[in-house]
């Protein structure tokens, strides 16, 4: 598995406020960042999108610690499987770090391919989340 690490970043919200959010993919729609994605589905614990230049991508919540990690894994017939993990930790009253973790199960050709991309999605999504009005 490759691993990619997007940075750490600051949220002005709790950590809790934040997991409540993103523990369910019906709200995830709105942080999204949408000139990337498209054709977005949502029942809760899974959806299905569309990503330029990797295509379609499920993804379903596998675990939870409630306030402090979120992970999802691929789900369907997706490019390659995955995990993505999204960990939250106080820092101050009222706000919270944001880190997201991609562990990918890819050949060295499709990691040349993609590798990039997963390192842009962390990255938005990342800032997305700690931008976000929770």
């Amino acid at each position: 598995m490759t691993k990619y690490e997007g940075p750490i970043k600051n949220i002005d919200s709790t950590p809790e406020q934040v997991y409540n959010y993103i523990s369910n993919f019906d709200n995830f729609e709105n942080i999204i960042p949408k000139e990337h994605i498209k054709e977005w589905e949502s029942n809760g614990d899974s959806c299905r999108f569309k990503v330029d230049k990797i295509g379609n991508v499920g993804l379903r919540i596998v675990d939870k610690e409630e306030n402090k990690t979120v992970k999802y894994s691929s789900d369907g017939k997706v490019p390659f499987n995955f995990f993505l993990w999204i960990q939250l930790k106080e820092n101050g009253e009222e706000k919270s770090w944001v880190k997201l973790t991609v562990k990918a199960d890819i050949n060295p050709m499709m990691k040349m391919m993609v590798g990039s991309h997963i390192d842009k999605f962390l990255n938005t999504l990342t800032d997305a989340i700690s931008k976000h009005k929770f």
